[in-house]
């Protein structure tokens, strides 16, 4: 017996991160959610499944445009055709839609009640699915202890949509312990709400499928559903199904060798490569992180419009149907300010500013941290700054520390690039 498992779909879901982009593919962007669940259903009927367990939130709110249900019912159709049953439990986001609480489906779609837990059967296979659907959005109390016990001598599936424990990141409607999930003596726990894709094995098996398609750059690497398959008396297996049809990546670069900006650009174009070693096909959105103590530190934050350049031209050289830019952040460091003045004056010996007056204005500089007056018109600034844009706080760690008045780390930051300035004008 073989089954999918999916939850999470949210269709029609809006994928937030890349609006500013010029190249961006609107429309792919816009039936991400869609087409995932297309080539979800087309691999259902592909491998002539059993069933398909939906874990709750499969739309995203009480959106006013019935065609996200409509196409939901049209995808369900195709099911009914190929003889293939779906069992459709509804979440926290679904609580709220009235397609849930108004839309009739296809005859082969069984959705579990929100009044009690429900059991659906399948006779042929012995196949008993319990589950409970929510009734309002906010869920606090735990739902498993309306669940019934295992009916003997049939496969029982638990499906819920919780947040279990201790899943910061996720609110937390339905909780429960895994330990209670095993107690309950079901082989398979379907559960939904967490995007992540998890698995637990003992009395039971237990699975977050994960969301079917990534929508922004929170929910980045390959995503998708499960295929669950049930033979003798052994225990289920779990086999990971990719159907996302735009993902997003997380390029996190160390550029600590990185001399200069070009330097820097060649090593991203490098670091891009090779996020399309896997399912090529698939099209990327990319936010790159730079991080480590590199040389380009002081360069980078000055040159940050020609950066973004570089790192553009990298993927236009990729390939632009395959990867869009979501953002270039920076978390590098600059060398400690000693081996800064080292280095630029081994590499200009015969500069006009030369190490002798590099040092005195290294000297000053580091007065100038103790310098009450000063500090206090820097921070009163800074804040000025911040009250305008208090988003740019939260965009760069520097800055998160100005506005708690440490400016250690900016002078830290400031000084070598300045020097270089300096040095390289001489």
């Amino acid at each position: 017996m073989r089954f999918i498992h999916t939850a999470d779909i949210h269709l029609d879901s809006p994928l937030h991160g890349l609006s500013a982009y010029p190249d961006a593919p609107a429309e792919q962007l816009r039936g991400a959610t869609r087409e995932a669940f297309r080539q979800l259903i087309s691999v259902a009927i592909e491998e002539r499944v059993d069933f398909v367990v939906i874990a709750g939130d499969l739309y995203d709110g009480d959106w006013p445009d019935f065609n996200t249900g409509l196409f939901f019912c049209a995808e369900m159709g195709r099911l009914q055709r190929a003889g293939i049953p779906a069992f459709v439990l509804f979440g926290n986001h679904d609580a709220e839609s009235q397609m849930t609480r108004s839309l009739r489906l296809p005859d082969n779609v069984r959705r579990f009640s929100a009044s009690e837990c429900e059991v659906h059967t399948i006779e042929a296979l012995k196949v008993a699915l319990h589950g409970r659907s929510f009734k309002k959005r906010d869920t606090p109390e735990n739902l498993l202890a309306s669940y019934g016990p295992a009916i003997r001598g049939y496969v029982n599936i638990g499906v819920l949509h919780t947040a279990l424990e201790g899943h910061v990141d996720h609110a937390s409607y339905a909780p429960c312990t895994l330990e209670q999930l095993h107690a309950q003596g079901y082989d398979y726990w379907a559960l939904g709400h967490v995007h992540e894709h998890q698995v637990w094995t003992g009395r039971s098996t237990i699975c977050f499928p994960g969301n079917l398609q990534g929508r922004s750059i929170r929910e980045t690497g390959r995503r998708g559903a499960v295929m669950v398959t049930i033979d003798g008396d052994g225990p289920p297996q779990v086999e990971r199904l990719f159907v996302d049809v735009l993902r997003w990546e997380h390029l996190d670069l160390d550029v600590s060798a990185c001399e200069d900006l070009d330097a820097v650009g060649r090593a991203t174009g490098q670091g891009l490569a090779r996020l399309l070693e896997c399912d090529a096909q698939v099209p990327r959105a990319v936010r790159v992180t730079l991080r480590g103590e590199s040389a380009a530190h002081g360069e980078l934050f000055q040159r940050g419009g020609e950066l973004r350049a570089h790192v553009l031209a990298e993927i236009a050289a990729l390939g632009p149907e395959r990867l869009w830019l979501e953002k270039v952040k920076l978390a590098t460091r600059a060398p400690a300010p000693a081996d800064t003045l080292d280095a630029l004056d081994a590499a200009a010996p015969s500069a006009l500013l030369g190490a002798d007056a590099l040092a005195d204005l290294q000297a000053l500089l580091a007065e100038a941290r103790h310098d009450d007056a000063l500090l206090k018109e820097l921070r009163d600034d800074f804040a000025q700054m911040l009250g305008k844009a208090p988003d740019l706080a939260n965009e760069l760690p520097l800055l998160r520390q100005v506005r708690e008045g440490d400016l250690s780390a900016l002078f830290d930051a400031v000084l070598p690039g300045l020097l270089a300035r300096l040095a390289a004008r001489e």
